[in-house]
């Protein structure tokens, strides 16, 4: 199903109106749950993120057939506030490593049998520089998160999304900052290695883009100072819930991406869990403000996708699990 929506106020609307998870396959994959062959609560989260997925999926006993994984890339014109310890032109040549499988998320995304896509947004067309100008008009966010959208296979059964963007972490951290409330300095970090002085100017940036524009509603500051692969992402996130895919959320730039539809519409991510916490500073802080508690800590600050996809094991654990195991009566074992 292609994206609908043709301005803000209409993506909105799909948000405000997307299908939740199956209550009957809730009530059933937790009474299977109750008769597997194992003490109560004995693989603790895993029969939590089960249950989870099995609503979303609408059947007691889902499987993890079909993952996707889908790298988002974006240009962004507040590298030239010397934000990033990396030239923009790396972004492009990362997009080229994507395609020929070179990058550690095509080797993540092989080793869970997940497809992989890469979207590059316009790498050619950075968005403007956010202290200056709004990053993109309505028409290039819309286009943006229909681009994410459409990118979403219908017939997948899990969803990361991944982005790449030389500048992204100071667009996330200033989006970040513009939603949940709070200063520049508590929301930017040191992204791809910054030393002290490349630190301060990052801030400095987030605060200038902060001041300048009118960013009291979330997809006004998505707008205002994002770029088009955080935008592709909410866009992707949205089309998900659509089609009830669970989504495992990455990094900061991916969760605040995410949370801009949260805050949008209260309930939004019920349909996605956090792959893990990441070494980016404010990571753990905008996890809690949207109550995702991660799957993996392991100190990660690479993007791409790579920390949900790591996951992706997780979930298929916990499904194989759920679903494979034997009842108590199927095994011919007394239960408690």
């Amino acid at each position: 199903m292609s994206a609908t929506f043709t301005t803000l106020a209409e993506f909105r609307t799909v948000l405000e109106s997307a299908p939740s998870a199956d209550p009957t396959a809730i009530a059933g994959a937790t009474d299977r749950n109750g008769q597997l062959t194992k003490p109560p609560g004995a693989l603790g989260r895993l029969e939590d993120l089960a249950i989870w997925y099995a609503g979303w999926r609408g059947t007691d006993r889902p499987t993890i057939k079909a993952p996707q994984v889908i790298v988002f890339a974006g240009s962004h014109g507040v590298c030239a506030q010397g934000v990033s310890a990396f030239p923009p032109e790396v972004t492009a040549q990362m997009v080229a490593n994507f395609e020929h499988g070179g990058a550690a998320i095509n080797q993540l995304s092989k080793l869970y049998g997940a497809k992989m896509d890469v979207h590059a947004l316009e790498l050619d067309n950075p968005t403007a520089d956010f202290t200056v100008a709004p990053a993109m008009t309505e028409a290039e966010v819309v286009s943006a998160l229909r681009t994410g959208w459409d990118a979403v296979d219908p017939n997948a059964d899990l969803l990361v999304t991944g982005e790449m963007g030389i500048g992204n972490t100071t667009s996330a951290a200033a989006v970040a900052a513009a939603i949940m409330g709070g200063t520049a300095t508590e929301w930017t970090g040191r992204g791809t290695g910054v030393d002290d002085a490349g630190l301060a100017r990052k801030t400095d940036v987030v605060a200038r883009g902060l001041a300048l524009h009118d960013v009291s509603d979330p997809l006004e500051a998505l707008r205002c100072l994002g770029g088009r692969e955080l935008a592709a992402i909410a866009g992707a996130i949205a089309a998900a819930r659509t089609y009830r895919i669970p989504v495992i959320l990455d990094g900061f730039i991916c969760t605040a991406a995410a949370a801009t539809l949260a805050k949008t519409v209260s309930g939004a991510l019920d349909h996605t869990v956090a792959g893990h916490l990441s070494a980016e500073g404010a990571h753990r802080k905008l996890l809690d403000a949207i109550e995702k508690e991660p799957l993996l800590q392991l100190g990660l600050r690479l993007g791409e996708g790579s920390g949900a996809a790591l996951a992706i094991g997780v979930l298929q654990g916990a499904v194989a699990c759920h679903s494979g195991m034997a009842t108590f009566a199927e095994a011919g074992v007394a239960g408690a």
